[in-house]
């Protein structure tokens, strides 16, 4: 069960964090003003619809947080665990490269095998056409 007293501290605590006042939040989140005074003064409890609007607005704010007071905030944003990702070392791609000696042997390999353009060559039929299809549904046509 939320705690009224507990989940205004929370929400006063969103709209310091965004450097709002109370009003500007209401309008941000698209509630009236007195909503925002009367949960924040004990009145009224928090409906599920201005607990989501909440969330939308703000995605620095965890649910469980919110409701609850478990959790952090501001919450860890995705763009904030991209940044740790991207400050991690990484092993470079080239780094354990075999000998000049596999590599010659690997591309010997690869001439053996049949490549398109001998399979074409060697085979007997002619292109009518050729369609293209897009994403978007549309599509290219070319005939020979």
């Amino acid at each position: 069960m939320i705690n009224n007293a507990d989940f205004a501290k929370r929400l006063q605590k969103v709209i310091d964090f965004n450097s709002e006042s109370a009003s500007s939040f209401a309008e941000k989140i698209g509630v009236q003003r007195s909503t925002i005074s009367h949960i924040l003064s004990g009145r009224n409890k928090p409906s599920l619809e201005f607990v989501l609007k909440v969330l939308a607005h703000f995605p620095e704010v965890e649910l469980y947080w919110l409701m609850n007071g478990k959790g952090q905030f501001p919450a860890q944003t995705k763009n904030d665990v991209q940044n740790q990702k991207q400050t991690e070392p990484k092993e470079h791609l080239f780094s354990n490269r075999n000998s000049d000696e596999n590599s010659k042997n690997n591309s010997k390999h690869i001439e053996s095998e049949n490549t398109p353009s001998s399979i074409i060559s060697n085979s007997k039929k002619e292109i009518d056409r050729i369609v293209i299809f897009y994403k978007d549904g549309s599509f290219s046509n070319f005939e020979n």
